[in-house]
């Protein structure tokens, strides 16, 4: 069964996955991998993201708690914009016994295509507490100015 977005979103297994992985692993010789193949590669998890227009800029928030600096990537083009980085898990040690699991940690990427080009040489990007914050100024075709004769 293909997993959900809010799945993807928050990491979140349900019982049923948990059960379906235990069957296939029941009769995989390589249980080490966890019943993937060495062609499958684990998905990366989905970013939520606010994406609003003021008029001049185009603006992208998403949240990134736990995420440090170093490990956030962000790519920008004049139609798209791609944020990837990856949570690593704090183990607090040894075996731990989970009641309930839903904060994901791994990679994570999420591409917006933006509804106006932007001028890349003028955007900025913030961080405060985990809200990444991107300000993309829009490139205007219609702008007309006038010139004047030297």
């Amino acid at each position: 069964m293909a997993r959900s977005l809010w799945d993807k979103l928050t990491g979140a297994v349900t019982m049923d996955d948990q059960i379906q992985d235990d069957d296939s692993q029941m009769f995989d010789d390589n249980s080490f991998d966890n019943g993937l193949s060495s062609f499958d590669e684990p998905e990366d998890g989905e970013l939520a993201v606010d994406v609003y227009d003021t008029g001049d800029t185009i603006i992208v928030k998403t949240m990134t708690a736990g995420v440090k600096k170093a490990n956030l990537e962000i790519e920008i083009s004049r139609e798209e914009v791609t944020i990837r980085g990856e949570r690593h898990e704090e183990n607090e040690g040894g075996d731990t016994n989970y009641h309930h699991r839903e904060l994901y940690w791994g990679g994570f990427s999420r591409t917006i295509i933006l509804p106006d080009e932007i001028d890349i040489d003028e955007a900025e990007a913030t961080e405060d507490h985990g809200l990444v914050t991107l300000i993309l100024p829009k490139i205007h075709r219609d702008r007309k100015a006038q010139l004047k004769i030297k």
